[in-house]
């Protein structure tokens, strides 16, 4: 077993473990040869263990015979449905001649149970429960929230000076040869510099405190604040060996304790203008790190994010009627896309209508001011407008009830592709400021006629499938091949909108009133609408998808870059490459189910 010792030992999560370990699983393995076009297993059998391909290639399709992964060399396999009830969800063929190891179920359960990095591996959600904003739990890299600022000793003091003051930062790592030699703040520069009267051409290495106490990024926040009170300093370099990665500070600290959804709802609620709401609303990525790095699960980071928007939202009605005066007639500001879904991230436009009272004359002034106030505030406050124009200040999305209905009406009697993604946008309506009584009876209605109308759900679903998991050919992920984002995955549009259709379409069979896309699996599933194994498994793999999603943003805001949807996979470590495809292939293999007209019943 000498071979397959060295071979696991190149395989994650078997090269975490320790020597005697590792042999102790080789000798565990067993070894089957495959010839071209034999069936390792089949949809619904007894699964024995865990599949690794050793050598050759392995297609992996679904109960209706679609391929949806094919896999090559230190891929496993067959996890899914063993982890779960033994019982295999997929099917497994050699494409070539293969070689493929076993691990007994036993024996894998006993590794989960014994090592971390095991257990992980294959923890599929990838989630662990939040832990808020305690500095006991956090650990220092969490709490860096830029990329590293450095100079050199020889440096002059002005240039340093002139470095902090551009990026906004009361601290320099002085670094040299790739080694952090010392530490120099702002503060330094007025008490040895300026209160001295040194030559502000002078090397930094001259006023920089040398050798400072670091901390590794592994280490606990709270050992920051207990470094801090004790030896009385601002600030604290953070190294990985020599290397410099970042700086943590007392203003660090703050935030963390300071900044939450919940105070920049209380400061827009009392905001005088709508300058006031932008420097709150300008706070949402240094929130949204916060969050990720508090490890906070996916629904509640998207659902803090867009109380925010929602309290933006209703401070500018109120603002616009302070200005306009009295509405002639009542009405229902409402949001659709991922504000209507409680889905927002670090980076949302706005999608909006107004649904007037019957009898409103959808052409007063009044309200097309209104849409405007409100649809240019939320602009400035960094909800940038619709580039397809769904908005309220649309006249089309700013109509009496009535016209709604009749809107919905003509989308499910005369399903066009124009009909089938205005249908798909609105059934996601969520009522944010207003008589909320405008839209209720209305979304009711809406769900009842469609789910009885089979030609517009089978519509639905086929443009549904439009989106498709980014999963390529020979078990890789099916990057973007040209363009800015040459060699990444769109998280948004090939990721998280796959398993949002799914979700509406579940909506509409079931006649389900959440919008939001993890409440409609849930009550899915509660509703028999889905079986639960196809549900927790949809779950799971939306759960991964968001949070990897949430992830990149976090670390893209790090970087002081701007957030966006596209994720390098290969910046992912093997473990978190094989967790995302696997997602994207529950995904996938869902999307088949709803295409057969199957769902995943039975």
């Amino acid at each position: 077993m000498t071979d397959i010792a060295a071979f696991i030992a190149s395989v994650h999560p078997y090269d975490s473990l320790p020597q005697d370990e590792l042999a102790r699983v080789a000798g565990s393995f067993g070894r089957r040869r495959h010839a071209a076009g034999s069936v390792i297993y089949s949809h619904g059998e007894k699964l024995p263990g865990l599949y690794l391909i050793e050598s050759g290639r392995i297609r992996v399709s679904d109960r209706n015979g679609d391929s949806v992964s094919e896999l090559s060399a230190r891929n496993s396999f067959g996890e899914r449905g063993l982890l779960r009830d033994g019982v295999a969800v997929t099917t497994a063929t050699a494409i070539e001649d293969s070689t493929v190891l076993m691990l007994p179920r036993d024996e894998l359960l006993r590794l989960i149970g014994a090592y971390r990095s095991v257990a992980r591996f294959f923890d599929r959600g990838g989630l662990s429960e939040g832990r808020g904003h305690d500095l006991a739990m956090l650990k220092v890299g969490d709490l860096i929230n830029r990329a590293p600022l450095s100079c050199a000793p020889d440096t002059p003091a002005i240039e340093a000076a002139r470095i902090m003051r551009d990026a906004h930062a009361s601290s320099l790592g002085v670094v040299q040869d790739g080694r952090l030699v010392g530490l120099v703040t702002i503060r330094d520069m007025s008490s040895r510099v300026v209160a001295e009267g040194r030559d502000v051409q002078a090397p930094v290495g001259q006023v920089m405190t040398a050798d400072p106490i670091t901390l590794s990024p592994g280490e606990l926040g709270y050992d920051v604040l207990n470094i801090m009170l004790e030896r009385r300093i601002g600030h604290l370099p953070v190294v990985e060996g020599d290397r410099f990665v970042g700086m943590v500070s007392q203003t660090d600290l703050m935030r963390v304790q300071a900044i939450s959804s919940s105070a920049l709802i209380r400061d827009i609620a009392g905001a005088e203008n709508v300058a006031a709401m932008a420097a709150s609303t300008a706070r949402i990525p240094e929130l949204l790190v916060q969050l990720v790095s508090g490890h906070y699960r996916h629904e509640v980071v998207t659902r803090m994010i867009t109380d925010i928007a929602d309290a933006v939202t209703r401070r500018l009605l109120i603002m616009a009627e302070a200005e306009l005066g009295e509405a002639p007639g009542r009405y229902l500001w409402a949001a659709c896309g991922s504000q209507g879904r409680q889905e927002q991230t670090g980076l949302s436009d706005q999608d909006n209508c107004l649904i007037l009272e019957d009898g409103c004359d959808p052409g007063h002034p009044w309200f097309a001011d209104l849409a405007r106030f409100v649809s240019d505030g939320l602009h400035a406050c960094g909800y940038v407008y619709c580039p397809g124009d769904m908005m309220a200040t649309n006249p089309r999305w700013r109509q009496p009830r009535q016209v709604w209905r009749g809107y919905f009406r003509d989308w499910i009697l005369h399903p066009s592709p124009e009909a089938q993604m205005l249908a798909s946008v609105m059934f996601d309506l969520r009522a944010i400021g207003g008589d909320a009584a405008l839209l209720a009876g209305l979304q009711t209605e809406t769900l009842e006629m469609a789910a009885r109308n089979s030609i517009f759900v089978a519509h639905m679903v086929s443009n549904a499938l439009k989106h498709r998991p980014p999963l390529g050919l020979i078990g890789g992920f099916a990057t973007i091949r040209t363009g800015e984002h040459r060699h990444r995955i769109d998280m948004k549009h090939s990721g998280v909108v796959p398993v949002t259709d799914l979700a509406r379409i579940y909506a509409l069979q079931g006649r389900l009133r959440p919008v939001n896309t993890r409440a409609r699996l849930t009550e899915a599933e509660d509703r028999g609408v889905i079986s639960g194994s196809g549900a927790r498994d949809l779950i799971a793999a939306y759960d991964l998808i968001q949070t990897t999603r949430l992830e990149n943003q976090a670390e893209q805001i790090r970087a002081g870059r701007r957030p966006d949807n596209y994720l390098d996979p290969a910046g992912l470590p093997d473990f978190g490459r094989s967790h995302l495809r696997d997602a994207f292939v529950v995904v996938r293999g869902m999307q088949s189910a709803v295409g057969h007209g199957k769902g995943m019943l039975g």
